[in-house]
């Protein structure tokens, strides 16, 4: 199989976490695209039309895309139990939900200030995005912590990639006001060696 992949995307890094927890990183060849919305790697397009990492390739089938796509194929083919089945499932599903809906948010905050001309950016709609990381971060700190804190999936996977990635690049905004709990669960996690084996570089 070959991953398309960008070390600094925090969904390519859920994908590589997972391929360390379940012993499938040998599996893969990895293979950097530099790709924006702005500009999309134009190699990339016949994987992923959306032009967007990560992108699966495999012998067996056409391309897959989008990073929960990919986890749920990779999860199944390590005959893993990172989704589980029965209402933890939904749980499961409902949390990784939440953490990329943090990501989406940090990742359009990062855009603005990066590829948008500085007389055309809009501050609110920053403070907009990251009231959605707030609200989110608040209700896995409220709501979700006892399956945060039981066995290993891939909610907990992705939330943990989530708050790296506000870290890597909006660590200013603080996201650990307010979520003690949260902020110690990700202290803990993000000491596997599938967290510091896949951390982005600092750019």
């Amino acid at each position: 199989m070959k991953l398309a992949y960008s070390p600094t995307s925090p969904y390519v890094r859920k994908v590589m976490v997972l391929l360390h927890e379940t012993g499938q990183l040998d599996d893969v060849t990895l293979e950097e695209r530099a790709t924006t919305p702005l500009s999309p790697d134009q190699t990339l397009l016949p994987s992923n039309p959306l032009g967007k990492v990560p992108a699966l390739e495999r012998a067996d089938g056409p391309a897959l895309y989008d990073s929960r796509v990919i986890c749920a194929y990779l999860n199944d083919r390590a005959g893993g139990s990172l989704y589980r089945s029965g209402a933890r499932h939904w749980d499961i599903l409902t949390i990784e939900a939440t953490a990329d809906g943090i990501l989406d948010a940090a990742l359009l905050m990062t855009y603005e200030w990066r590829m948008r001309p500085e007389d055309k950016r809009m501050p609110e709609w920053v403070d907009g995005q990251w009231d959605k990381i707030a609200r989110a971060c608040t209700a896995l700190n409220t709501r979700w912590m006892s399956h945060l804190q039981g066995p290993l999936d891939m909610g907990q996977i992705a939330v943990a990639c989530a708050l790296g990635y506000v870290d890597f690049r909006h660590d200013a905004r603080g996201w650990r006001d307010g979520n003690d709990a949260l902020a110690a669960w990700y202290t803990a996690f993000d000491s596997r060696p599938s967290m510091q084996a896949t951390r982005p570089p600092a750019t």
